[in-house]
């Protein structure tokens, strides 16, 4: 069963239960942020790469450290091009089901992976990038908890078209313009499940939302609109 028409009642629910998570950014902005999980992959991030430089536009991708170190220099070519990187955990592993040792310790080899793909020093990759969403948007108030202990930012979405079932593009497509709004937080797959239309998918939708008056800005650019009470990452 396809859980994409329950996402926006479940987003109704949690974002006032959990107001320290990244849920959305300014109601009265009409800038959305376009992010993607589970890369970086060797084939399907390059062509979702083609198309937002074609249309220059920011991105912000939540890597698995595992998908790092098998692609380091994708990653290295993200982060050349200055979009915004956060962490999914080392592995595509469940954070409520990790012991606290466990999470902490995927999110600092993530990091690792990253510095050593982009080739940036790792106490950097350490006091910047710390933004973290759970893989399959599951968490408790434990985790968040722990994220809030070790000074890293929870950021969950406001659009989930479940693309990852691949119910098509043009399915895709239609779901994400029927629920974006001022301040949406969108979420697509540029990993093993769901990455095979992304660039298509993408190519489809950045006009037609660019055509509606919206843009495009980073995960750090709603933190800053939302400006809730949350640890603020230091540069």
């Amino acid at each position: 069963m396809q859980l994409a028409p329950f996402f926006p009642l479940i987003h109704k629910v949690l974002r006032p239960t959990f107001p320290t998570c990244l849920w959305t950014g300014d109601a009265n902005s009409a800038t959305i942020a376009l992010t993607f999980d589970d890369g970086p992959h060797p084939t399907h991030t390059p062509q979702l790469l083609e198309v937002l430089d074609r249309y220059e536009i920011p991105a912000s991708f939540f890597w698995l450290g595992a998908c790092v170190h098998r692609s380091p220099h994708m990653a290295q070519e993200i982060w050349q091009r200055g979009h915004w990187i956060g962490l999914h955990g080392y592995q595509h592993h469940s954070f409520p089901r990790l012991s606290a040792d466990e999470l902490k310790q995927s999110l600092a080899k993530t990091q690792e992976a990253i510095a050593h793909a982009c080739q940036v020093d790792l106490a950097y990759v350490q006091q910047n990038i710390r933004d973290v969403r759970p893989p399959n948007g599951l968490f408790t108030p434990q985790t968040l908890r722990y994220l809030q202990q070790w000074n890293y930012r929870p950021v969950m979405w406001s659009v989930v078209p479940e693309d990852w079932v691949r119910p098509g593009i043009d399915i895709v497509t239609q779901r994400v313009l029927s629920q974006t709004c001022n301040g949406s937080l969108i979420v697509l797959h540029d990993g093993y499940c769901g990455g095979e239309d992304v660039a298509k998918t993408a190519d489809r939708l950045i006009p037609r939302l660019l055509d509606q008056g919206y843009q495009f800005v980073t995960v750090d650019a709603l933190w800053q609109q939302a400006a809730i009470g949350v640890p603020v990452v230091k540069t």
